[in-house]
């Protein structure tokens, strides 16, 4: 896993190099805008999916949002292929919600998805980035579009890293994100998050959906049981938690894709 860890960081810092001839697959409903993320002393591309009937009501809508935001919605941007969420929520007639992908930080990937340091790599500056999230991101969110607000109807969604840091904020700030959706969680970069979780006070109405494969490398699947234990020792109970161990999965993003809708579901279906 750690190996694998230091591969993805070594592809995600060269991704604008790697992405120049390809074409873009993203959806009509995918756009993009810039903003400045003073707390990181840089500027975010935010790409943005609206529902089908966005523009043909005045509903609000349940938003979800996600690190590493290149690689939701375009081969163009994404530097091993994409998530396919737009071809998917494209195809819902409802149960719909707007998606709010991240900007991955290329060499600061690493820094802004760990909320500890680790000895051996470093890292550790994901307070600054939940920041970023929670006091500048998504208030402008918000304000410009259309959003259920409650914490019930949002969620933080990540994998590897990006699902170490969905879990941390969820279990930092579940006045604002009350759902996690957690893919093979990067558990192992500190113990730090064992000692936190089991010293936060969790809400009984805060979700975790966690998913790993048993063919990921390392301690993943013996690190998510661990945090799910701890996470009923604290009173979570089993409607809001699932614990996905999918046989022969692999830590790439073609297993995760695979396994979106079924997240999804759960999330939005409830």
């Amino acid at each position: 896993m750690k190996v694998f860890i230091l591969f993805l960081f070594c592809v995600f810092t060269s991704v604008g190099s790697s992405i120049t001839y390809a074409q873009s697959t993203a959806s009509k409903n995918v756009s993009h805008f810039n903003i400045e993320a003073p707390q990181l002393g840089t500027t975010k591309t935010i790409w943005i999916y609206l529902p089908n009937s966005y523009n043909s009501n005045q509903q609000t809508y349940p938003v979800i949002y996600m690190p590493d935001g290149q690689n939701l919605f375009d081969d163009k941007t994404s530097y091993v292929g994409e998530w396919g969420i737009d071809e998917y929520l494209d195809s819902l007639s409802s149960n719909q919600a707007i998606i709010v992908g991240i900007e991955h930080g290329n060499d600061k990937r690493l820094d802004e998805l760990t909320p500890y340091a680790n000895s051996e790599y470093g890292g550790g500056n994901g307070d600054n980035y939940l920041n970023f999230v929670v006091n500048t991101l998504k208030p402008y969110i918000d304000q410009q579009y259309r959003t259920k607000t409650d914490a019930h109807y949002n969620a933080f969604w990540g994998s590897s890293l990006g699902g170490l840091m969905a879990f941390y904020a969820t279990v930092k700030y579940p006045n604002i994100f009350a759902n996690a959706v957690v893919f093979s969680p990067s558990f192992w970069y500190s113990d730090k998050i064992y000692d936190f979780t089991q010293e936060t006070t969790i809400p009984e109405t805060s979700r975790f959906y966690f998913l790993i494969g048993t063919e990921e490398s390392g301690s993943g699947v013996a690190d998510q049981n661990k945090m799910v234990t701890l996470l009923k020792s604290k009173g979570v109970t089993d409607n809001n938690i699932v614990n996905n161990i999918i046989d022969g999965g692999q830590h790439n993003e073609a297993f995760w894709k695979a396994h979106f809708a079924d997240a999804y579901n759960w999330l939005i279906i409830k």
